[in-house]
């Protein structure tokens, strides 16, 4: 099923990428040290406060009903500063509901994610089956914000073969989390353990379409790997202007110069990836598995080359713990590998492209 939402302007866009951008820069800190914590709780209920948990969801929910080209401007303000704020595991569980559930279920679980009330997780990969009574047993692994989240939606494979989106409460008999260590300590991760967990299915009998949020999730971190790759270019040029060497600055010297060419240019191809999946999601576009599998290469590969080049130009400074370059290299590693690989999304974009499908990349 797709989700039509509404177009947002460019006016609008800049008022989120303003509003966003104070927000976490009135929180005193550029690039945090360590996980979700107090002061990011209470920076998520002033997030709240504003409208980003309920930037998608529909109007009758309390939401803006905007879609994914807008959520991509507060991930690439997020992305710039590592924020530990949670507002990816609430954009992927309103995706999630969109997709999936009644709209008696997402008028009533969608307004408490824009509230704020409820803070939300998804799995994006386990092994759940659901049992004839309702009851979910299995694991899943790697589920962004889940030690915290009051709100599970989990899929789940049903006794006939289907796969369903399952809700589950963070308080519900027979759930265990276990955190995860994580190379990344800006993004808390959890495995859950089902044991015959109480659960309630969304939909009615149709089977959940994981890979389409699995899309989703591509786009999204995508466009939180353009505002980090966008932030770490900066802090090279701005290095590169200022440290001084034999005299002279060190970014006028060629081999500088081109390494900071070429991570402009990986840069540039990121945002433009990023961007034409996030037009195609909204526009509800044939193309858009093949540009999200585009954009999660591609944006992933940026990113984790300009940090090795942030590292490279600092040089022994940029090995130090005191250096938040370390930071944006450990995001860059772990982000490229929590939806899909590059290497996966690339098998991903010649298995759909083999199937002809039409848009910007039939010819």
């Amino acid at each position: 099923m797709l989700v039509r939402v509404q177009r947002a302007s460019g006016e609008e866009i800049r008022s989120l990428r303003e509003s966003v951008r104070g927000l976490v820069q009135g929180a005193g800190r550029d690039a945090p040290a360590s996980g979700v914590g107090p002061a990011e709780e209470a920076l998520w209920r002033r997030a709240c406060e504003l409208g980003l948990a309920g930037l998608q969801a529909p109007e009758r929910c309390g939401g803006a009903g905007l879609g994914l080209t807008a959520a991509a401007a507060v991930l690439e303000e997020l992305g710039r500063t590592l924020s530990g704020l949670p507002f990816l595991p609430a954009l992927l569980a309103t995706n999630a509901l969109l997709l999936a559930a009644t709209p008696e279920q997402q008028d009533r679980l969608l307004a408490a994610i824009a509230a704020g009330d409820v803070r939300p997780a998804v799995a994006l990969d386990g092994t759940l089956e659901a049992a004839a009574d309702g009851t979910l047993t299995g694991a899943a692994g790697h589920v962004l914000d889940g030690l915290a989240a009051e709100l599970l939606l989990v899929p789940a494979r049903d006794p006939d073969g289907t796969t369903r989106l399952h809700a589950v409460a963070g308080d519900a008999p027979g759930l265990a989390r276990e955190p995860l260590p994580t190379l990344d300590r800006t993004r808390p991760q959890a495995r859950l353990t089902l044991a015959a967990t109480p659960a309630a299915p969304l939909g009615r009998s149709t089977a959940f379409p994981l890979e389409r949020l699995r899309d989703i999730a591509a786009v999204a971190l995508a466009a939180e790997q353009v505002g980090a790759a966008e932030r770490v270019l900066e802090r090279s040029l701005e290095h590169a202007r200022t440290r001084r060497q034999f005299g002279r600055p060190i970014g006028s010297f060629q081999a500088i110069k081109h390494l900071c060419a070429r991570v402009a240019i990986e840069v540039r191809y990121a945002r433009v990836a990023a961007s034409a999946a996030a037009r195609a999601a909204d526009g509800e576009d044939d193309a858009f598995g093949p540009l999200a599998a585009l954009a999660g290469a591609q944006c992933s590969e940026a990113l984790l080359f300009a940090a090795r080049a942030n590292i490279q130009l600092h040089g022994g400074i940029g090995f130090t713990w005191e250096h938040d370059a370390h930071l944006y290299y450990r995001r860059a590693i772990a982000s490229a590998h929590l939806v899909r690989s590059p290497s996966a999304q690339r098998e991903r974009l010649v298995g759909l492209l083999e199937t002809g499908l039409p848009g910007v990349f039939a010819g």
